[in-house]
């Protein structure tokens, strides 16, 4: 449990920290120029928008607002996403495999969150009332056995009050 909610906590500062880790790894890779450009123009930016849109879509769930922790396919795909990410800044020479790799990690973010998101808001009945109401409403899904066809029941309507 502290790992998920340790996932909970991480997925805001992330859309920070991520993109300043590909600045970082930039520099620690001693990657050139072109890549820098690359780097603050599209990559940094890209990162920080699409980690908001994740989390937003994951803090949606009433079950994570709710127990404060994220699932474990969460956990999973946003591990993933995340470790390609860092991966990424720091060996340029592996670029277009780990950038590849790092968008279908993205793209299954995406997919796993709208799936919780949308069999959490799938409809539910919940009934509440007092402690019979159970037996209530499975006694009147049954039909009386007493009653054996539709001539057999009298129905007395109530007419005009007079004389009151």
């Amino acid at each position: 449990m502290w790992l998920r909610r340790a996932f909970f906590l991480w997925l805001l500062p992330a859309a920070v920290v991520l993109p300043l880790w590909l600045i970082v790894g930039w520099a620690v890779s001693g990657a050139g120029g072109g890549i820098l450009v690359w780097t603050l123009l599209i990559a940094a930016p890209a990162v920080f928008v699409t980690q908001l849109i994740a989390t937003l879509l994951v803090r949606a769930r009433g079950t994570v607002r709710h127990g404060r922790a994220v699932s474990w396919w969460d956990v999973a795909v946003f591990g993933v996403w995340h470790l390609l990410i860092v991966v990424l800044a720091v060996t340029p020479g592996a670029f277009w495999p780990l950038l590849l790799g790092a968008i279908a990690a993205y793209l299954g973010v995406v997919w796993s969150s709208l799936v919780q998101l949308f069999r959490e808001a799938r409809g539910s009945i919940v009934l509440s009332g007092p402690a019979g109401a159970a037996a209530f409403l499975r006694d009147a899904a049954r039909p009386d056995p007493r009653v054996r066809d539709a001539a057999d029941v009298i129905v007395i309507e109530e007419g005009p009050q007079r004389g009151r």
